[in-house]
């Protein structure tokens, strides 16, 4: 290993200053640091040596990233702040208005926005735009723009603030996910029923003689089924999972509510492995459960083997959780690099065991997506309906998909592309 020559510091140091600014900027975009941290970071740069910016990056990184959901905010917060020279220029550019409907004109990479907000921390700047005259207003006519709740509704969840997700997940614990109790063959009394019981009947007249005073009626009993998620955790879907998890957690924690809920709610996370979060979003508090799920799974931002946690889950849990008309949720993205073959195999029994099987895939935001993937490719033909998921609209759009059999979203269109 070579040897790097310490680092000598000044009695007034300015990197301790920019190292304090640096952390106070994550601490905004929503790291959990405190005043330790950024004492152990200046020690670490002082014995690591300020040699490269390769090394000073993963040194900070070691100081100050904790979690791997952390790593891409602390990356764009880096970037913006010590590797880029014009990244005033860019924070601006990620905190425009949006101008085009609801996107922007430069999507912003994931975190950027958050990194952007902290590093600015909510003040613009007083100079007026290169080669505006002095005295000129800006006017921004928004008779024509969506209300705040409405744009919030239809923003990526990639895309969005540290504000905004914390306003979305206010959002999502107030949403409902109402689902029609299933038909079964049992029957139950019923005074006002369509089903005359003899049996029933006869035992009755057998009580006044013989005489028939009342027929007696049945109905069709009726019960709730099971919701069963299965949630990607891998690194192209961690920012969606986070979101669908909050909406799972509300769904977990509102069901039995006017009759409209679900018999129970199984949740599962899997990125290289599969991972059961049922317990852990049984606690009231959102972020107790989220947070004792992410302790659970291991795997969060990792890659992705989707057709193997498939089988993990049809070998181990299928018959626990499916037997009883359960309703299979699939988030992911089917970006998967294992044979398809053993994929389709898979998804054909997960299929079969479900009472219907709905696939909320985050790339249905990209106009003209197709199925080039071969993981999508093998996933389709054996999903009830195909959704998007990448924002809010798309969860309300959901309850849609449950309370309609015929309700296949997009799989028709895609299946042609076949």
């Amino acid at each position: 290993m070579p040897e790097y020559p310490p680092l000598t510091l000044p009695d007034n140091p300015r990197l301790v200053a920019n190292l304090t600014h640096f952390a106070r900027a994550l601490r905004k975009a929503g790291l959990k640091l405190g005043t330790d941290r950024v004492m152990q970071a200046v020690a670490a740069v002082a014995a690591a040596g300020f040699t490269s910016r390769q090394d000073f990056y993963w040194c900070l990184h070691a100081c100050f990233v904790s979690r791997p959901e952390e790593r891409a905010v602390f990356h764009q917060v880096f970037r913006l702040y010590w590797r880029d020279p014009r990244y005033l220029e860019h924070m601006m550019a990620a905190m425009l208005p949006a101008i085009r409907g609801v996107q922007e004109e430069r999507v912003a990479k994931p975190g950027e926005k958050r990194a952007a907000e902290a590093l600015l921390d909510g003040q613009l700047p007083d100079d007026l735009p290169e080669g505006a005259p002095e005295g000129a207003e800006i006017e921004i006519d928004a008779s024509m723009t969506l209300s705040a709740e409405e744009r919030l509704k239809r923003l990526d969840f990639e895309q969005m603030s540290t504000a905004e997700q914390a306003e979305a997940k206010r959002m999502l614990s107030r949403l409902s996910l109402p689902v029609k109790p299933i038909r079964m063959r049992r029957h139950l009394p019923d005074p006002r029923g369509s089903t005359a019981d003899w049996r029933r009947t006869m035992r009755l007249a057998g009580r006044t003689g013989g005489e028939i005073h009342r027929i007696a009626r049945t109905t069709p009993a009726q019960r709730p089924p099971n919701l069963v998620v299965l949630c990607d955790i891998s690194g192209s879907m961690s920012q969606y999972s986070r979101m669908v998890l909050h909406f799972l957690h509300s769904v977990a924690n509102a069901r039995g509510r006017n009759g409209t809920g679900w018999a129970r709610v199984y949740g599962f996370t899997f990125g290289t492995r599969l991972t059961n979060i049922t317990r852990h979003l049984a606690a009231r508090d959102v972020d107790a459960a989220l947070a004792a799920a992410g302790a659970e799974a291991q795997d969060w931002q990792g890659g992705t083997r989707i057709g193997a946690c498939l089988h993990a889950f049809n070998r181990d849990w299928s018959r626990r959780v499916m037997g009883q008309g359960a309703v299979v949720l699939l988030v992911t993205d089917g970006l998967d690099r294992e044979a398809p073959e053993d994929l389709a195999r898979e998804m054909q029994r997960l299929h079969l065991s479900a009472r219907r099987l709905i696939w909320l895939n985050p790339l249905m935001r990209w106009e003209g997506f197709a199925p080039r993937a071969r993981g999508i490719r093998a996933m389709l033909p054996h999903v009830d309906s195909f959704r998007a998921g990448h924002n809010i609209a798309s969860l309300i759009d959901l309850a849609e998909a449950i309370s309609r059999p015929e309700d296949a979203g997009e799989k028709a269109r895609l299946m042609s592309l076949l």
